[in-house]
C-alpha cells in the first residue's frame, strides 16, 4: 500500500468531521509525502467545498493583503535576502493543535510556520529577492491579528579614518536627553539630538548616505576637545541598526574641519581592542627655566616602559618608542613621542600616578598646554 492510499483513510475521517481548507488539510500529510505544495494536496484530497475552514478561518484567502503590507513596508529598502515571521491569533494556532492532536499527525509544519512559507514565496515571486533563514538582510514580522508589517534591516559595519583640523570639537556625542541615547521620536531615533562632534558629523554622514537608526562606535583611542588630529587620520569603527541601504559610494569627505577618509564596509567592528601606536606632540610649559641640555634628560624614556597607576590602584605599562624635543621659550618646549596607544599624555607631564613622569624628570613642575596626534599606527 502506497503511503497516499494509506493517508486517504484519515483524511476523509477529518474532512467528514471538520471543514478544512486545501491548504490546512495538506499540511497535515504533505511531509509524509514529500511534496512542496500543500494546497495541491489538500485540493486532491477534499471531497467537498467549504465555506469557512475550521483551523484558519480562511486566511490563506488573505494573504495578498499581507503581501502589499510587506512590498509597502519595504519600499525604502535595498537588500538581496530576507525572511519572514508571523503573529497569528491563539486562537487559531489551538485549533491547529487540537486537530494534529486529536488524528495524531506528528511531524507536519504548524499553521505558523506554513504562512510564513506562503508569504515568502508570495514576496520572492513579486520582487526576485532571496529567502534566507539564516542570516538574511532584511527580516519581516507580519502581524496577521492586527494587519500589521514590521522590518528590521540587519546591522551594517564600516571603518575609517577622521583627521580633525580644528580645536574646539569633541570626539564624542552627547546621547540625546530624552532617551539617553536609545533612540526616541526627538532624536529622530538616532539616540543623538546634536551633530557638532567628530562621532556627531561622521553618523550624520552615514544616515545621509545609508538611512538607519542609531550608530555604535568603536575608536582607536581618544582625543581632548581642544587637541588636533593630523597625519592619516584616527582610526574607528562604526556599526549602523537598521540600515535603508546597504551599499553606497564612498569617497573622501572634508564636514567642519573634519576630515573623513578611507570608509569602507567591513564584517564587523573587533571582537578585542586592537593595539596602535600614536604619535603625539604635546606642548610643555615648565615652573623653572629650561634649555636643550636639561630636556637630554627625556633621551631615559625610551629604557624601559611608563608605569601607569589607575584610581584602584592596578598598575600597567605603556612603552614610548622614540623622544624628540624642541624649546620655544624659556619656560615653554614641545615634547614629540612616539608611543603605545591609550597613553596618557596630561598625566604623564604632570607625573600624576605615573613613572617616571616628566616634571620629575626634569626637576620642575611641568603642565601640558595642548597635545595633538600627529599620526595613529594600527
Amino acid at each position: 500500500m502506497s503511503d497516499y492510499t494509506k493517508i486517504i483513510p484519515i483524511a476523509n475521517k477529518i474532512t467528514k468531521k471538520y471543514d478544512l481548507c486545501d491548504h490546512c488539510l495538506g499540511r497535515l500529510f504533505s511531509k509524509q509525502l514529500h511534496l512542496t505544495s500543500n494546497k495541491f494536496l489538500g485540493k486532491k484530497l477534499n471531497q467537498k467545498s467549504i465555506k469557512k475552514c475550521y483551523v484558519c478561518k480562511n486566511l490563506f484567502d488573505n494573504l495578498n493583503h499581507f503581501l502589499k503590507l510587506m512590498l509597502g513596508t519595504s519600499t525604502d529598502y535595498s537588500f538581496k535576502t530576507f525572511s519572514v515571521g508571523s503573529m497569528i491569533k491563539p486562537s487559531i494556532v489551538d485549533r491547529d493543535d487540537f486537530i494534529r492532536s486529536l488524528y495524531q499527525l506528528k511531524g507536519t509544519d504548524s499553521i505558523k510556520a506554513d504562512i510564513t512559507k506562503e508569504l515568502g514565496k508570495l514576496y520572492s515571486k513579486k520582487t526576485k529577492k532571496i529567502i534566507d533563514h539564516l542570516d538574511p538582510d532584511v527580516t519581516f514580522t507580519i502581524n496577521l491579528k492586527d494587519e500589521l508589517c514590521e522590518l528590521r534591516s540587519k546591522s551594517i559595519t564600516l571603518s575609517g579614518r577622521y583627521v580633525k583640523l580644528e580645536r574646539g570639537f569633541s570626539q564624542k556625542q552627547k546621547s540625546c536627553d530624552n532617551c539617553s541615547g536609545k533612540g526616541c521620536r526627538v532624536c529622530n531615533f538616532h539616540g543623538i539630538a546634536e551633530f557638532d562632534s567628530v562621532e556627531g558629523v561622521i553618523a550624520k554622514l552615514l544616515f545621509q548616505k545609508f538611512g538607519g537608526t542609531t550608530t555604535k562606535f568603536t575608536w582607536i583611542g581618544g582625543e581632548d576637545r581642544s587637541s588636533l588630529v593630523l597625519g592619516n587620520g584616527r582610526p574607528f569603527f562604526v556599526k549602523i541598526q537598521n540600515p535603508n541601504k546597504r551599499n553606497a559610494k564612498l569617497s573622501n569627505v572634508t564636514i567642519n574641519s573634519i576630515k573623513i577618509n578611507h570608509l569602507k564596509l567591513v564584517y564587523g567592528s573587533p571582537k578585542k581592542p586592537l593595539k596602535f601606536n600614536s604619535t603625539i606632540s604635546a606642548r610643555i610649559s615648565t615652573e623653572s627655566k629650561i634649555d636643550s641640555k636639561s630636556l637630554k634628560k627625556l633621551k631615559v624614556l625610551t629604557a624601559n616602559p611608563v608605569v601607569v597607576y589607575d584610581k584602584s590602584g592596578k598598575r600597567s605599562e605603556k612603552k614610548i618608542f622614540d623622544v624628540k624635543y624642541k624649546t620655544s621659550s624659556k619656560n615653554m618646549f614641545t615634547l614629540i613621542i612616539k608611543a603605545e596607544g591609550g597613553f596618557p599624555i596630561k598625566r604623564f607631564v604632570i607625573g600624576d600616578d605615573i613613572a617616571p613622569g616628566i616634571s620629575k624628570i626634569l626637576d620642575t613642575p611641568c603642565v601640558c598646554m595642548e597635545f595633538d596626534f600627529l599620526e595613529v599606527e594600527v
